[in-house]
C-alpha cells in the first residue's frame, strides 16, 4: 500500500500557498500555478526522479524503466484552478502519480518502461476561453493564432505574452513544434476527483470513466432588438430582445428533453444571460441581450446536428419577433472514449484488491481527451468527492484517495 504522507503534505502545501478566500486560486502562467509546479519539481528532486519541462512549461517527472526505448506510461493532470476553486481538482491526479512513483522507489521496483507523471499547464478553459491549452501545446496542436488572440480574462494579456513572461519558449510554440508524439506514449492515465454527485450518491469510492463528453462553447451569443417605452409600444410593434432570447433558451431545453427521451447522451447550459447594464431599465423594452451557451455529448454528430438545428430555430425566432440573433463563433472540444482494454485491467485490479468501483461518464472536459484524440490509449479514474468541483467546498476523503492510489499502483504493475 503506497504511503499517503507525501500526498497529505503536498495537498496542505498547495492549499496554504494558493489560498485566496473563499478557496484557492492557481491561475495559469500566474503565481499560483508557478508555485504548484515548483512544488512538484522539489518533490521529484527529493525522490531522485528525472525532470524535464517542455516549450509551454508542462513538467514531466519520470521513473526510468528497464528499456528507455519502449513507449512510456503517462500519468497526469493539471495544476491550475478556477478562481476561488477547490484544492483537489486536477492536482489530485498529479499528486497520485507522484505517490505511486514514490512507492516504486521505496520498494526498488523498476518498471519495464518509463513511467512519467505530467503536470499540465492551463487546463481550465475559464482563463483563456479555450480548452486543454497546456496538453494541446505539448503536441503542437494549439492553433498558432491563439497565442496572440486568446487573452486571460483578468489581465487582458495574450496567452503568448504570459508564456513569454514566464520564461518559456513561445518562439518554438508559434513555429508549431511539438514536445510529445503519440508513438512514444504507451498509454495515458488521468486520475481526477469526480465533479458531480454520482459516486457520492452510489456510496462508491472510485469510478472507472467510460468517456469524456465533447463540447461546443459559444462565448458571445447576441440578440439585437429595439429599445422602447415599456408602456407606449404595443406588442405587435415590439422588437423585444429579452423575450426572443428566452424563446431561444426554451428551444434549447426542448432539444434536451427530446434527447433524454431517446436515450441520447446530451447536456446543455446557458451560463450567462444578461441585458446591457448601461441601457436597461425597469420601464424600457430590452434592446440587447447577451448569453453564453455550452452543449456537450459523447457523440460529435449530435453536437453538430444540434448546432445546425439551433441556427435554424434562431432564424425562425428572429423573424417572428423582429430581432436579430447571432450565436457567434464556437470552440469545439471533441469527445474522447476511454480504452476498453485499460478499463478492463482496472476492473480486474479492483476485484483483486476488493475496492468498490463503478462505470461513470465524465461530463466535464479533461486533458485526457487531448491524448485520446491523438490515438493514444487512455483511461481515467474518478475519486469520490462531495460538493462538486470548481468551488471551495471540494471534499475528497484521503481514504478514498488512498484506495484510488492503490488501484493505480496495481494497474501499472499489471501492465504486460
Amino acid at each position: 500500500m503506497p504511503d499517503l504522507k507525501l500526498a497529505t503534505e503536498t495537498f496542505d502545501a498547495l492549499y496554504k500557498n494558493s489560498l485566496n478566500p473563499p478557496g484557492v486560486t492557481r491561475a495559469p502562467y500566474g503565481k499560483g500555478e508557478d508555485m504548484a509546479h515548483s512544488l512538484i519539481h522539489e518533490i521529484a528532486t527529493s525522490l531522485n526522479l528525472d525532470i524535464s519541462v517542455d516549450f509551454a512549461g508542462n513538467q514531466y517527472v519520470t521513473l526510468p524503466g528497464q528499456d528507455p526505448n519502449l513507449p512510456a506510461v503517462f500519468i497526469g493532470s493539471h495544476m491550475d484552478t478556477v478562481p476561488h476553486g477547490g484544492n483537489y481538482d486536477g492536482a489530485a491526479g498529479v499528486i497520485m502519480g507522484l505517490t505511486v512513483l514514490q512507492h516504486f522507489r521505496k520498494i526498488a521496483w523498476q518498471p519495464p518502461q518509463d513511467i512519467t507523471v505530467m503536470a499540465i499547464r492551463a487546463e481550465e478553459a475559464l482563463w483563456f476561453s479555450a480548452p486543454y491549452i497546456g496538453s494541446r501545446m505539448a503536441f503542437g496542436r494549439l492553433p498558432i493564432e491563439d497565442y496572440d488572440t486568446l487573452e486571460r480574462f483578468d489581465t487582458g494579456l495574450s496567452l503568448g505574452t504570459h508564456i513569454g513572461e514566464a520564461g518559456f519558449n513561445i518562439a518554438a510554440l508559434k513555429s508549431g513544434k511539438s514536445w510529445l508524439t503519440a508513438d512514444h506514449i504507451r498509454c495515458f492515465i488521468e486520475p481526477h476527483i469526480e465533479q458531480g454527485p454520482t459516486l457520492v450518491d452510489a456510496e462508491v469510492p472510485v469510478g472507472i470513466v467510460t468517456g469524456i463528453r465533447g463540447n461546443l462553447r459559444y462565448r458571445d451569443c447576441k440578440v439585437h432588438g429595439v429599445y422602447g417605452h415599456a408602456g407606449a409600444v404595443p406588442r405587435e410593434s415590439r422588437s423585444d430582445a429579452l423575450f426572443a432570447a428566452v424563446d431561444f433558451a426554451n428551444t434549447l431545453e426542448r432539444h434536451w428533453d427530446d434527447y433524454d427521451a431517446s436515450g441520447i447522451d446530451f447536456v446543455c447550459t446557458i451560463g450567462e444571460f444578461f441585458t446591457d447594464p448601461e441601457h436597461h431599465g425597469m420601464t424600457k423594452i430590452p434592446g440587447d441581450v447577451r448569453f453564453t451557451m455550452d452543449i456537450r455529448s459523447l457523440d460529435s454528430k449530435i453536437l453538430i446536428s444540434t448546432h445546425k438545428a439551433l441556427q435554424k430555430k434562431a432564424a425562425q425566432i428572429a423573424s417572428s419577433r423582429n430581432v436579430k440573433i447571432e450565436l457567434g463563433q464556437f470552440r469545439e472540444a471533441k469527445p474522447a472514449i476511454m480504452n476498453k482494454k485499460l478499463r478492463e485491467i482496472f476492473y480486474r485490479c479492483a476485484e483483486k484488491l476488493d475496492i468498490a468501483v463503478m462505470p461513470i461518464s465524465s461530463g466535464a472536459g479533461h486533458d485526457c481527451a487531448t491524448f485520446a484524440n491523438e490515438g493514444i490509449p487512455c483511461a481515467m479514474i474518478f475519486v469520490r468527492n462531495e460538493n462538486g468541483s470548481h468551488n471551495p467546498n471540494e471534499k475528497m476523503e484521503m481514504s478514498d484517495f488512498g484506495e484510488a492510489t492503490q488501484l493505480l499502483t496495481s494497474f501499472i504493475e499489471s501492465l504486460d
